[in-house]
């Protein structure tokens, strides 16, 4: 991203109603940084793509305005914002050849044909189709084929593309490989990518920063380190990666600490949503921070017996589902170590994990 402070993409109090009562959006405030790779993540229904079609300008906001490089563009029709679009479906023309499909939004921009030739033939060797540009989409991959709607998106030189569900069709091996491909491609070129899907892990990848979106609110908007380990409220702490979730009730606090009810026993957590003695709260502890049998435990301020129920194989690790604090659905995640020969199901370990490690967030 660049040092510059003025957004490329600025959405300023933007709401959209599809019939005048419910808001898909509500009252959107977001800037997007030239050269950023900002992920728009979240299930269905949560207002993710209606962002982007807003910015495509294939849908108009009710309410509010969307600037791009400091112009307002609710008024300018799509075919005018200078954006590349991806889509799923790949939207590439079948009677076209690959080169021609890639020829056409220069041809619309009047581009002389010198220059489109060598526009396509970089375009091509960028996504590694320099040898196809003669074949149709039909005698292509999958795989190939989204390159292909990448490369297009990309071959006008486009100051902001927009990616919705681009790697939805494609298999879960191949889905990986585009990822990091996208990624590098945005890496190189620096351009300006607004992405919307609803796989964490894609999100988690790619993305310089993610917001995370559920009922047309973002309910953060972080790098995805920090919104893996610091989520501010207990959707963001589930829709990400796995997750333990502990309800109980606030029976003191100390400082940024609070000590937790939960079905008896007190667990030390940080006290991420500002609570009060006798509030409720959710506790959220990711598996990978939870220590098994620890020979250390006075390092850990939470220290409880737990009662193996479930053993998973997962090649580098073993994912153990176990009954501790009143709650039969804890996971834990184990190191594949010589250690695990000693757990079974129905033997009893001991857990302990870090107060840090552990949020209070919203009941």
């Amino acid at each position: 991203m660049t040092d510059n402070n003025e957004p490329l993409v600025k959405f300023d109090s933007v709401q959209k109603s599809y019939d005048g009562e419910t808001l898909v959006v509500k009252d959107l405030n977001l800037d997007v940084a030239k050269g950023e790779f900002l992920t728009m993540l979240g299930p269905s229904g949560s207002g993710k793509t209606t962002c982007l079609m807003m910015l495509a300008g294939f849908e108009p906001a009710t309410h509010g305005e969307i600037y791009l490089n400091n112009s307002p563009i609710n008024n300018v029709p799509p075919h005018k914002r200078g954006i590349g679009m991806v889509f799923q479906n790949y939207a590439l023309f079948p009677h076209m050849s690959v080169a021609e499909n890639l020829a056409f939004p220069l041809q619309v921009r009047k581009v002389d044909k010198s220059e489109t030739e060598a526009k396509v033939k970089r375009a091509l060797e960028m996504v590694q189709l320099g040898e196809f540009g003669n074949r149709r989409p039909a005698q292509l991959s999958g795989g190939q084929q989204q390159r292909v709607a990448v490369a297009r998106a990309l071959v006008f030189d486009p100051v902001l593309v927009l990616m919705d569900e681009p790697l939805g069709a494609l298999d879960k091996q191949l889905r990986e490989q585009m990822q990091y491909e996208i990624k590098h491609i945005h890496e190189s070129l620096g351009v300006t990518v607004v992405y919307v899907t609803h796989d964490q892990s894609e999100a988690l990848t790619m993305s310089n920063r993610v917001a995370v979106f559920n009922d047309g609110v973002i309910q953060q908007l972080a790098p995805p380190d920090e919104l893996y380990e610091r989520p501010d409220n207990a959707f963001v702490a589930q829709f990400i990666g796995e997750n333990n979730t502990l309800v109980g009730t606030i029976k003191e606090v100390s400082g940024d600490t609070v000590t937790v009810d939960v079905n008896g026993s007190m667990i030390k957590a940080t006290n991420i949503c500002k609570g009060k003695v006798g509030d409720q709260t959710t506790l959220s502890i990711r598996p990978e921070r939870v220590a098994t049998n620890p020979s250390n435990a006075g390092d850990y301020q939470n220290n409880f017996k737990a009662k193996i129920e479930e053993l998973i194989y997962l090649g580098d690790h073993i994912r153990t589902r176990a009954s501790v604090c009143g709650d039969d659905e804890f996971v834990v995640k184990i190191a594949n170590t010589s250690a695990l020969a000693a757990i079974k199901v129905g033997t009893e370990v001991s857990f302990g994990w870090k107060a840090e490690d552990c949020r209070a967030l919203d009941a």
